[in-house]
């Protein structure tokens, strides 16, 4: 496997596993940012909280994210206008801007800093494109300028820029918020996972067989785990890209994203006493393909050539449901299971839109107004492509080499639908394309929905 710069070397948070049932006000499942954020709020209002996590905590999608805390989500703003309006595109704007003051406002700034976000393009048939995004930026009031040179070593022929926005240090922000919310009273339990849930009492059920009672679940586990009221499984689809860092002599002063078909994102950090710059992409559907080391090669290539980069320091991949409309599903999962909430569907933009979700959720469960909760709802699009693509694989029939490891007629099934799994040769896993659940070469679940290891 390989490891996140944000997971090397850190100083984890050890929280113990749940040994007995427990009876709560709210259950969480999920220890990312959402959760963390939901748990956060809640506890502070005098909530009781339980956090579940089946691993270790903030080790999935926000431990693998590039940490942008950013509005800027890539050619959005055109698109939300074109399909829900303008007082939609607004809100949206408004409420990821909103976490980025918050997030300000609760860590101090060795975890956060100020930075100004960039889309740009190197080809001179997407200059329109990010030239309409600017119209909508004009329309919305959206600090920013337009114009064609960025810092990085990229021929760039247009570029939008989104003023005041941050990075962050994912890991160390989402433990600061641990922090907090633990002494707000909120409890953490890791490698705790849920085997099963009770939609209608609620309850959940774990591997272990202990049991957590409570009066609201809230479901933040990167993609639901069982396929529920409103079919959310089906109308996500999972995409992966590939992350690599390397040492540089100093930081960019932006952070910058190409809207061109081998998009790239770049930012640096500082980490102990080094700059690395991290340069993302070589995006695909997740578990669509075996031999992944050509996406990580084709970074690397770009780094020694591009960036001079004398050795590559560290690299991994991320993966991260998409709706088909991009914008998130958070909050009641529907009007039948009122008690039951749900936050997914990031697009890759997960760090606000956590942030963004915790609010939500918290203040719907407390009986507070808060606009992002029908902007969010997950009752608002149409389903997607994700149970054509299920069929498809799960009835496939496939022979693979698998590389170092072993060779296979009949790859092992994901034990949550079914579906055929792939090898996934760089980061040496087994990844479901149909609804993204991982496995380790050994068969044990790296990332859900599965909550079952693969029969190897």
């Amino acid at each position: 496997m390989t490891t996140s710069i944000w997971l090397q070397n850190m100083q984890t948070t050890i929280n113990s596993s749940l040994q007995e049932s427990l009876q709560t006000d709210v259950c969480i499942i999920g220890g990312g940012l959402s959760g963390i954020m939901t748990a956060y709020h809640l506890a502070k209002a005098g909530k009781s909280v339980v956090l579940l996590e089946g691993n270790s905590f903030l080790s999935g999608a926000t431990g693998h994210s590039t940490g942008k805390l950013t509005a800027q989500h890539g050619l959005v703003y055109q698109t939300i206008i074109e399909k829900f309006g303008l007082d939609a595109a607004q809100l949206y704007y408004e409420l990821n801007q909103k976490a980025i003051t918050a997030a300000l406002d609760l860590v101090d700034s060795s975890i956060i800093k100020p930075a100004t976000s960039f889309l740009y393009t190197t080809e001179s048939n997407n200059i329109k494109k990010i030239e309409d995004e600017w119209d909508a930026y004009k329309l919305l009031h959206i600090p920013g300028t337009f114009g064609e040179k960025c810092e990085i070593p990229y021929s760039s022929k247009a570029s939008v820029s989104m003023l005041e926005q941050a990075q962050i240090h994912p890991v160390r922000f989402g433990q600061s918020i641990m922090d907090m919310a633990g002494k707000a009273g909120a409890k953490f339990f890791e490698h705790s996972r849920v085997a099963h849930i009770n939609l209608s009492k609620p309850y959940v059920e774990l591997e272990n067989k202990q049991t957590v009672y409570c009066k609201d679940l809230v479901i933040c586990s990167h993609y639901p785990l069982e396929a529920i009221v409103g079919l959310q499984l089906v109308k996500l689809k999972v995409n992966r890209s590939y992350i690599i860092a390397f040492k540089c002599s100093e930081p960019y002063k932006g952070q910058y994203l190409s809207i061109d078909q081998v998009g790239r994102s770049i930012r640096t950090v500082k980490i102990d006493n080094d700059y690395y710059t991290l340069l993302a992409g070589s995006s695909q559907r997740a578990g669509s393909s075996s031999n992944t080391n050509i996406y990580y090669e084709a970074i690397e290539n770009e780094a020694f050539e591009k960036f001079s980069a004398d050795e590559i320091d560290f690299k991994w991949s991320a993966q991260d449901p998409e709706t088909p409309d991009l914008l998130p599903y958070v909050g009641q999962i529907s009007s039948g299971y009122p008690n039951i909430w749900l936050a997914t569907g990031f697009r890759k933009w997960g760090i606000s839109n956590s942030i963004v979700a915790g609010q939500i959720i918290s203040d719907g469960l407390l009986g507070q107004s808060n606009d992002g909760i029908k902007l969010y709802s997950p009752k608002h699009t149409k389903i997607g492509d994700t149970l054509m693509q299920a069929l498809k694989v799960g009835g496939q029939t496939v022979v693979d080499l698998v590389g170092g490891y072993m060779t296979r007629s009949s790859n092992p099934r994901c034990t949550h639908l079914g579906c055929k799994t792939r090898w996934n040769e760089a980061d040496e896993t087994w990844d479901c394309p149909c609804h993204g659940s991982r496995f380790s070469k050994d068969g044990s679940v790296l990332e859900g929905p599965a909550v079952k290891p693969l029969d190897l």
